[in-house]
């Protein structure tokens, strides 16, 4: 399963995405964590960060005719050459919404993904001594608890660290 994870994350996820140079900010770390945890939507609410959604499409169609279309095909060939055209154009519609409802679900997938590779990466720049497995959950809860706290923007790493660090 991990060469299949290390193909996605090197190959199609630079390929359908548009990612900047950037380092996310700490603030907007906070926040990705925040609604990465809370498992909200993520598309355009994480800086740095953009989809090409036809290059999303293209992949997924390749995938999609790969590994459903391509075997299906070669094993339903003989009753689908005497299928009744009613049937087929029937078939061909249901197939064409199977087809955009799994791609909105792997899209969403794709964003989660490279979502938490951000999140990831910039982890490592702001808490370098946390485990990023470890402690997101914390830092989450504490993130919470300092926006009803109503820290300051200044303050808010010193008291997240301090808490961290207490715990």
């Amino acid at each position: 399963m991990q060469p299949i994870y290390d193909f996605i994350d090197n190959k199609i996820l630079p390929f359908t995405f548009k990612v900047s140079e950037q380092p996310m900010l700490y603030r907007e770390l906070l926040l990705a964590n925040k609604l990465f945890d809370d498992g909200m939507k993520l598309e355009g609410k994480i800086p740095g960060m953009r989809i090409s959604v036809g290059r999303a499409v293209l992949v997924f169609a390749l995938i999609w005719n790969i590994l459903l279309i391509l075997p299906a095909t070669a094993i339903f060939h003989a009753p689908l050459a005497d299928m009744d055209c009613h049937v087929a154009i029937i078939a061909s519609v249901l197939f064409t919404g199977l087809f955009f409802s799994i791609y909105f679900v792997f899209k969403e997938w794709l964003i989660d993904r490279m979502a938490l590779l951000r999140i990831r990466k910039a982890w490592k720049n702001h808490f370098p001594p946390f485990d990023y497995d470890a402690h997101h959950k914390e830092v989450t809860a504490l993130y919470s608890q300092a926006l009803e706290e109503s820290v300051p923007a200044k303050e808010m790493q010193l008291y997240i660290l301090n808490k961290l660090i207490a715990q």
